[in-house]
């Protein structure tokens, strides 16, 4: 609202007060919105039902909003309910009024006592940490000599 109390549109794309930025779709209550996939969309609002597949960053599923399909998420924050397979990278929250059905995969997870969560549902392995080079030492062979402790310089010496 401006300072005269009337409502202002907010240009599509521009971040909201959540520090959210990017495509935005939001399907209102009451709203069925129906296909084969989303595209583009970096945040998808759900207060009605959606029937879909999508890759996305962030997926808000309200209370009263349903999605069924099949989404590749790396947030997914859930109040309403989520049928289907989803995949959060990230991170999945279940709220108290949250209900999360199919095959699920997650990078971590949070549910808020009362939230379901039920169906097959699988931790995804964590990134490894980058690998450094690993030194002449510790790249050769077990048997090989450089794997042998060397000899004291008092031995060298009695040769």
């Amino acid at each position: 609202m401006d300072a005269h109390g009337s409502a202002q549109a907010r240009p599509q794309g521009a971040a909201s007060g959540l520090d959210e930025s990017g495509s935005r779709l939001i399907v209102g209550p009451n709203i069925k919105l129906k296909g084969s996939e989303i595209t583009d969309c970096d945040i998808l609002v759900v207060e009605g039902r959606v029937e879909v597949s999508m890759n996305s960053r962030l997926i808000r599923i309200a209370e009263g909003g349903v999605f069924s399909g099949k989404a590749e998420i790396d947030v997914a924050e859930v109040h309403g309910r989520f049928e289907g397979e989803l995949t959060a990278r990230k991170r999945l929250v279940v709220h108290a009024t949250g209900r999360v059905s199919g095959k699920i995969q997650y990078g971590s997870l949070q549910i808020e006592e009362g939230g379901v969560l039920s169906g097959t549902i699988e931790r995804l392995p964590a990134k490894p940490a980058p690998v450094e080079a690993p030194s002449a030492e510790a790249s050769a062979d077990p048997g090989s000599p450089a794997e042998k402790p060397a000899a004291p310089s008092w031995l060298a010496a009695a040769r």
